[in-house]
């Protein structure tokens, strides 16, 4: 080998550099490149006895710079971080919606309530009266729009799931076909890198790991598996497997995500589906949407069963007693899709005060029902009988076979089924229905209260006339007559200010009584004037009657945009933080891989003085020979 074939070398691998340069140069904005570098080496050289020459230069591989260390940390960094920003894009507009202070829900509240003040005010006014029924509805509108701004966010997080695993099917397939033709393309060149169709697979599983998290591992032929969920294979070698969007067995309303298998689609759990854009909006819905719609539902379940609880203890113009004022929604229930079709439950809230915001799953063995809180697993369990009871629902009767289950959404539609019952002013019950009187004829100091009607159910003798006669002589007892259980109740012992009970009212007397004096308790006919129950109507407002007695209407819901807030800041602080590690490891890969283009420009002309060089000395060579064959 002479001088023209080290000539020949040096322009050869001269130009492998400035081609390999002016490739890195045109793919500097290619996402996903990473920058390439020719590795070269010296040819053997020849040994003549006095010493070794030099025979040129030769190109071992062209390759990219890469670290695998850094590329499979930034996975895991993109998919933290897609996973924190779609949650807290989702929850910024639950938190919008609350928080806002002249169309969240808490003015529409306090307007109603001053609605029933009013009326406690000018219990006979028929203005007061239709103002009351308006902000009634006011009120119910309130809650719908915000179920149904709820409900659409919910519809959008289904249509994200679905474009979502029909991309990550999509990138599936491509990584698997990538697979194939990078084991053919190492394979024809004797097991040479084929550098871009690594950096397209590369960025391929990147923009996967946006989706959802994934797990990669890497084979000897070249080949990556990609697993997703907890190890549920997606891409092994060049074959493919399926996701599916699919309606949830457990819940037919709402999408979920299942994986194909031969003509079965088998549901995923979705807690493992952890990662990325679609981890993110499933926990959202689970942890965050699911809690505010069944917060609000239960806000408007508890309002509207207390306000008709103490409606149906008043009297209304009509001098009839008072009827439901709202009309409660009932519990959501969902058979499993595995369900007998004749299947069913039969189930009330027995306590609105006992509601949590969690949903609940029965289910039975063939021995026992269970009744499970989902929120922590905690359940109860009877022998095969009914009811049964937990956190103020109770199931009263089920026709359900072994191994069967419902999920209970007991507040769910509490805000999008709730109603106003009443249209007409006169049937407001805002007058008690119970009158007390004291003789006129009575000569003792003794005073009788209005009156008070106990909590329901009503005693069917609550309006017949009662009588309290006190002893002649006066021996300190009094004696009862009327119609009603316990009734006549003669020698009663007189206390001053003890409850006296009978037909579902209590009355107080005070004072001292004279022998013979009489009290009477009886229908209140007439009463338009009267304000006693719009009074405790009114009183509703304040009263502790949520969460066990901790918390009112209105605190009550301002616990649930102090939570959601929290979490939304809390969201928008960590997914700020997890955008920044992902940036600076992004930053740190391309200060390893990515193309400089002064670098590159600096290697162009390097590169190019290097092949003018090896052009010379095959100029230089070609001389030589021609005086070689001049000298012939």
């Amino acid at each position: 080998m002479g001088i023209l074939s080290t000539g020949i070398s040096g322009l050869s691998t001269a130009q492998a550099n400035l081609l390999t340069t002016s490739h890195n140069i045109s793919n500097a904005d290619t996402p996903g490149y990473n920058r390439q570098q020719v590795i070269q080496t010296t040819n053997i050289p020849q040994s003549l006895g006095t010493g070794f020459i030099g025979q040129g230069v030769q190109v071992t591989t062209v390759q990219r710079i890469y670290s695998q260390f850094q590329v499979t940390q930034s996975l895991q960094v993109q998919t933290q971080s897609s996973q924190l920003d779609s949650q807290f894009t989702q929850i910024k507009q639950i938190d919008d919606m609350l928080a806002d202070a002249s169309s969240g829900l808490s003015p529409s509240i306090q307007n109603f309530f001053s609605a029933v003040h009013d009326v406690a005010a000018n219990p006979a006014e028929v203005p007061s009266r239709q103002a009351l029924i308006s902000n009634a509805e006011a009120l119910v509108s309130k809650f719908q729009a915000m179920d149904q701004r709820l409900s659409d966010i919910r519809e959008g997080i289904d249509q994200q799931i679905t474009s979502n695993v029909t991309e990550i099917n999509s990138l599936a397939s491509q990584i698997a076909d990538l697979n194939h033709n990078i084991r053919l393309a190492e394979g024809a060149s004797g097991g040479q890198s084929p550098n871009d169709m690594l950096d397209q697979r590369d960025n391929l599983i990147n923009r996967m790991s946006q989706l959802i998290n994934t797990d990669v591992v890497r084979q000897g032929d070249g080949t990556l598996n990609i697993f997703v969920g907890n190890g549920q294979s997606l891409v092994v070698g060049t074959e493919t497997m399926t996701l599916s969007a699919m309606i949830s067995p457990t819940n037919p309303e709402e999408l979920t995500v299942g994986f194909v298998s031969g003509n079965n689609t088998i549901p995923l759990p979705e807690s493992q589906l952890r990662g990325g854009n679609l981890g993110g909006i499933l926990e959202f819905r689970r942890n965050t949407l699911d809690e505010a719609q069944n917060s609000i539902g239960r806000i408007a379940i508890g309002l509207a069963q207390d306000f008709n609880n103490q409606h149906r203890l008043g009297q209304d113009l009509n001098n009839n007693l008072g009827g439901n004022f709202f009309t409660v929604p009932t519990p959501k229930v969902i058979g499993n899709a595995g369900n007998n079709p004749a299947s069913n439950l039969t189930l009330n809230i027995s306590d609105t005060n006992a509601l949590t915001l969690s949903d609940y799953e029965f289910t039975f063995d063939g021995t026992n029902y269970t009744l499970t809180r989902l929120s922590d697993n905690s359940s109860v369990s009877t022998p095969g009988t009914v009811p049964v009871v937990m956190d103020g629902i109770s199931i009263t009767a089920a026709t359900i076979n072994a191994n069967e289950s419902f999920l209970i959404k007991p507040t769910f539609n509490g805000a999008k089924n709730l109603s106003v019952n009443i249209n007409d002013t006169a049937e407001i019950a805002a007058a008690a229905p119970i009158r007390t009187n004291a003789a006129v004829a009575n000569t003792g100091s003794g005073t009788i209260s209005a009156g008070t009607v106990n909590p329901l159910p009503l005693d069917p003798n609550l309006q017949q006339p009662v009588t309290i006669t006190f002893h002649t002589p006066a021996d300190g007892q009094f004696d009862v007559t009327g119609v009603g259980v316990g009734l006549p109740a003669n020698n009663q012992v007189y206390t001053a200010g003890n409850n006296i009970s009978f037909n579902g009212f209590a009355v107080q007397i005070d004072g001292t009584p004279a022998a013979g004096d009489v009290f009477t308790i009886g229908p209140n006919t007439g009463g338009s004037v009267d304000n006693r129950n719009a009074l405790l109507l009114g009183g509703l407002q304040t009263q502790k009657t949520l969460a066990g007695s901790a918390a009112s209407y209105q605190s009550a819901y301002a616990q649930t945009i102090s939570q959601i807030g929290n979490r939304t800041r809390e969201l928008e602080v960590t997914s700020t933080a997890q955008a920044n590690l992902l940036s600076q490891t992004l930053q740190s890969i391309q200060s390893i891989s990515g193309v400089n283009l002064d670098e590159e420009a600096a290697n162009l002309l390097r590169y190019q003085q290097a092949y003018q060089a090896s052009s010379k000395v095959i100029e230089v060579s070609g001389t030589l020979f021609d005086a070689l064959l001049r000298i012939g």
